[in-house]
């Protein structure tokens, strides 16, 4: 198995870290579970997302594979349109009016417990049916990928499980504090203002490194 460089894996692993870190849909899912029906709850949340995450590895490395197999060409084009899709999910982010959490909304289901499996279930289709983070994906994980090394699908998959393990165990740690930070969340309207402004600057500096970045091991794309 072709394995990224380890420069490589320097630079992606505190990218998915900052990316895990700030808010979005599925850290608000996570918290909202946590508010409403409590921790277990949140755990199963935070496992189905992360279980949809993976078929979106798996869709990437297919299409990417297919991509670099058909031409180098196309894969460079989708990289420097990955890039461009991260900068364009900045600028949207930043003149999108914050949505936050809906006071009660996180109660919607206090009727009672829901089954670990329709969680997970729910979690997943969340994530999976979301087309935005698919194309996410597939900007991101072939900004780390260097042809020159040998096969782009294991490096890609690589990438893609570090990716993973990376946001299950963070999710997992929203999940341990959402009964209590979840709420502070929920009533805090400084974080709703701040919750854009940290997105949206985050993915505008990773569209805009990726575009300049050159690939690693020192080898050019015409």
């Amino acid at each position: 198995m072709t394995l990224p460089s380890l420069a490589a894996l320097a630079l992606f692993v505190p990218t998915v870290m900052a990316l895990v870190a700030v808010p979005g849909p599925n850290m608000l899912l996570i918290l909202s579970r946590g508010i409403g029906q409590g921790r277990r709850a949140a755990f199963a949340s935070a496992v189905g997302v992360e279980l949809g995450t993976l078929v979106h590895v798996l869709g990437t490395v297919i299409g990417v594979s297919a991509l670099i197999a058909t031409s180098a060409l196309a894969f460079g084009l989708v990289k420097y349109a990955g890039a461009a899709y991260l900068v364009y999910l900045g600028v949207r982010t930043l003149v999108t009016k914050s949505a936050g959490l809906a006071p009660g909304a996180p109660h919607a289901g206090a009727a009672g417990p829901q089954p670990v499996r329709t969680l997970l279930r729910q979690g997943a289709l969340v994530n999976v049916l979301n087309p935005k983070v698919a194309l996410f994906f597939l900007a991101l994980l072939p900004q780390y990928v260097n042809p020159d090394r040998g096969s782009v699908a294991s490096q890609t998959l690589v990438l893609g499980m570090v990716f993973f393990a990376i946001a299950l165990a963070m999710d997992l740690l929203y999940a341990l504090a959402s009964v209590g930070v979840g709420a502070w969340l929920a009533r805090s309207a400084r974080f709703a203002r701040a919750q854009k402004y940290i997105t949206g600057c985050t993915y505008l500096v990773l569209g805009v490194s990726a575009a300049f970045a050159q690939p690693s091991g020192g080898h050019r794309r015409g």
